[in-house]
C-alpha cells in the first residue's frame, strides 16, 4: 500500500507579470510581457512528438498580470518551440475546486500537469499517488517526497516535482539597493500574508539593506494573517501602509504582496507629487516596470524577479526531453531562476556592487537567511 504524502506548504507569492521565457546570463536581467493571444506571433518550431498537458492556474488565472501570467509566460514560449497541445484550468472563485480540476486533467489524456501555487500543494501531491502514469509538478508548493513512494527515490525519477525558489536571494539584491538609494537611511517592507514563504522574502530584504547600511531603519508590516490570504489582492491596503511608511520617513519601500504591490506603486507616485519629494517602490518576482502603467514606472526602482515562466517551461523542456525528474527542484541565482529588474536604468549607478553581491552569493561567500531571526 501506498503511504500517503505529507504536505508542507511554504505558501506562494502572487506577483505581477514576469515573462522572459528564456534564461539570463545576468542577476541584474528584465523580462517581457506574456505573449498575448493578439500579439504577433513569432516563428515557431513545433519540434519533437505531440505532448498532452494542463496547466492548472490559481486564482484568476491568465490575465491576472501576477503569477499566473508568469506561468502562462513560460507555457507559450514552450509551445513555440515544442509540439505542445495545453489545456489551461482556472479554479472556482473560492479555489475549492482544485481537486476537481486536477482529477479533470488526469483523466483527459495529460501527460504532464503543472499546478501553480502551494495552495495546489497537497491536491497534487495526493494526484500523483493517485495517477502514477502522469508527470506532475507544483510551483512553489513544497512536498516531502521521502513519504511519498511513487514521488521520487534515489534510482527513479518520479513522478512530482516541486518547483521551488530561493526568493530570498533575490530580495538580498533588492534589499541593498534599496540602502544604497536610500537618502534617509529609512526604508519598509510590505508583506502580503504573514507567512512562511513571505517571511523569506524579508529575511533577504533585510540581509541585504544591513549589509550595505548596518544602521538603517526598516519598517515592516503585512496585511492579513492566515488564514486570511485577501492581503496578496488588497491594494488599497497596502496603498494606504506604504502611504504611512513614506510619511514617516522612508523613501523605499519593497512589497511581496501579489497584487496588492499595484497600491505600493501608487502610493509612491501620491506621495512624490504632494510632498515634492521623490521615493520609491520596489517589486516583486517579476519586472513589474514593465507591466505598470506609465505615471507608476518613474517610481519603480527594481524588482525582485522570481522566473516561474523559467520554471514552467524548464519543466515542459524536460519532458520533451525524456528528462523530467522528480523532487525538489530549486531555482535560485546560479540557474537564473531569480535575480532583480534593471528596467528604467534607476539602479545603472548601482549595478556593479549589486552584480557583485551576486556572484557571492553564487560562491557561497553570502549565504542569504530565508528565516526571520
Amino acid at each position: 500500500m501506498k503511504r500517503a504524502v505529507r504536505i508542507t506548504t511554504l505558501a506562494f507569492a502572487v506577483t505581477l507579470v514576469a515573462a522572459a521565457c528564456g534564461k539570463s546570463n545576468t542577476a541584474g536581467s528584465t523580462t517581457t510581457p506574456p505573449t498575448s493571444a493578439t500579439s504577433a506571433s513569432p516563428v515557431c518550431a513545433h519540434a519533437g512528438p505531440q505532448i498532452k498537458m494542463a496547466l492548472l492556474y490559481d486564482l484568476i488565472g491568465r490575465g491576472d498580470k501576477s503569477f499566473n501570467d508568469s506561468a502562462a509566460a513560460g507555457l507559450d514560449k514552450a509551445k513555440c518551440d515544442f509540439n505542445v497541445d495545453a489545456t489551461e484550468l482556472t479554479p472556482n472563485s473560492g479555489g475549492t475546486n482544485r481537486a476537481e480540476l486536477l482529477n479533470e486533467a488526469a483523466t483527459q489524456g495529460n501527460q504532464l500537469i503543472i499546478t501553480v501555487g502551494f495552495l495546489y500543494a497537497e491536491t497534487t501531491g495526493a494526484a500523483a499517488v493517485k495517477y502514477p502514469d502522469v508527470k506532475f509538478a507544483d510551483v512553489d508548493g513544497y512536498v516531502d517526497h521521502t513519504t511519498c513512494d511513487t514521488c521520487v527515490d534515489e534510482t527513479a525519477t518520479g513522478n512530482l516535482a516541486s518547483l521551488l525558489f530561493a526568493e530570498n536571494q533575490g530580495a538580498y539584491l533588492v534589499g541593498a539597493a534599496a540602502a544604497l538609494k536610500s537618502t534617509t537611511h529609512h526604508i519598509g517592507f510590505i508583506g502580503g500574508v504573514d507567512i512562511a514563504l513571505i517571511q523569506k522574502f524579508q529575511a533577504g530584504f533585510d540581509a541585504g539593506a544591513q549589509k550595505e547600511d548596518p544602521s538603517i531603519t526598516i519598517d515592516h508590516k503585512y496585511i492579513t494573517e492566515p488564514p486570511d490570504f485577501s492581503g496578496f489582492n488588497l491594494p488599497d491596503k497596502a496603498k494606504t501602509i506604504a502611504q504611512s511608511m513614506y510619511q514617516n520617513g522612508a523613501d523605499v519601500v519593497y512589497h511581496a504582496a501579489g497584487g496588492s504591490g499595484s497600491g505600493l506603486f501608487q502610493a509612491a507616485v501620491d506621495y512624490s507629487n504632494t510632498s515634492g519629494t521623490h521615493v520609491w517602490a520596489i517589486g516583486t518576482d517579476s519586472d513589474q516596470y514593465l507591466s505598470a502603467p506609465p505615471e507608476q514606472q518613474p517610481f519603480i526602482l527594481t524588482s525582485n524577479l522570481k522566473q516561474v515562466d523559467v520554471a514552467t517551461y524548464d519543466t515542459i523542456q524536460a519532458f520533451s526531453q525524456s528528462k523530467f525528474v522528480g523532487g525538489i527542484q530549486t531555482f535560485d541565482l546560479n540557474n537564473d531562476g531569480v535575480g532583480y529588474a534593471t528596467s528604467g536604468g534607476f539602479v545603472d549607478d548601482i549595478e556593479s556592487q549589486l552584480n557583485d553581491l551576486a556572484d557571492q552569493i553564487k560562491s557561497g561567500a553570502i549565504v542569504v537567511p530565508d528565516t526571520l531571526t
